[in-house]
C-alpha cells in the first residue's frame, strides 16, 4: 500500500511537473535514506544528470508563467510529463520492501504504466484549465497558477516520500483546488460577457 501512495503521489507531482519530482527523488537518494532507488535507476542519482534536471526545471518555470507560451509548452510536455510519472513510480518501488512484498519489484511494467497513466491524467487536467484561466484573466492568472501548481508538486513529492499516507488527503485537496479554480474562472468569463452585453449607458 505503502509503495502504491508513494508512486501516485510521486506522479501526480510530475503530471504537475516533469522536473521537481526526478529531482526531489535524485537528490533525496544522495542525501537521506528516505529514497533508495532500485538496480538500474543509479542514473537518477548522479549529481551530473540532477544538474541537467535543475537546468530543465527553470526553463519549465519560466516558460509555464507566460501566458500562451505556457500552452505550448503544455503540449511539449504531454510526452514528458507521463514520461516523468512512469520513472518516479517505478523507480521508488523499493518502498514494497517496507511492505514484505515483491509483486511490484517482480513487474517493474506495472510501475511504469500506472506512473505513466496518473501523471498523463493530471496533465491533461492542468493542459486543458490553464487556456480557460489565462481566457477568464487576460492572462493575469497565468504565474499565479503556475506558481500554485510548482508549489503543489513540491509538496506531494515530499509528502509521497516522507509521509505517503497523506497522499489520498493532498490529491482530494487538489481535486478540490482544481474545481473552485475552474469554477471560479467560468463566473469571472461569464460576468466579462454580461458586461460587454450590457454596456453601461
Amino acid at each position: 500500500m505503502l509503495a502504491a501512495l508513494t508512486g501516485l503521489g510521486l506522479s501526480t507531482a510530475a503530471g504537475l511537473n516533469a522536473y521537481i519530482p526526478l529531482l526531489v527523488v535524485g537528490v533525496l537518494s544522495n542525501l537521506t535514506d528516505a529514497v533508495k532507488l532500485p538496480d538500474g535507476y543509479a542514473w537518477l542519482s548522479n549529481w551530473g544528470v540532477l544538474a541537467v534536471i535543475s537546468v530543465l526545471l527553470i526553463a519549465e518555470m519560466v516558460l509555464d508563467k507566460v501566458p500562451a507560451v505556457d500552452s505550448v509548452n503544455d503540449a511539449i510536455q504531454t510526452v514528458i510529463r507521463p514520461a516523468s510519472g512512469g520513472v518516479v513510480f517505478s523507480a521508488t518501488n523499493a518502498a514494497a520492501e517496507l511492505e514484505n512484498s515483491t509483486w511490484m519489484t517482480e513487474h517493474p511494467w506495472a510501475g511504469w504504466l500506472l506512473g505513466i497513466v496518473v501523471a498523463l491524467a493530471v496533465h491533461a487536467m492542468k493542459a486543458a484549465t490553464r487556456p480557460v484561466v489565462n481566457a477568464g484573466t487576460a492572462g493575469v492568472g497565468a504565474p499565479v497558477v503556475s506558481t500554485v501548481e510548482d508549489a503543489g508538486s513540491l509538496g506531494m513529492s515530499l509528502i509521497a516520500v516522507f509521509a505517503p499516507i497523506l497522499v489520498v488527503v493532498a490529491l482530494l485537496v487538489l481535486a478540490v483546488a482544481a474545481w473552485w479554480l475552474i469554477r471560479k474562472v467560468r463566473r469571472l468569463r461569464a460576468r466579462r460577457r454580461a458586461a460587454r452585453s450590457h454596456p453601461p449607458g
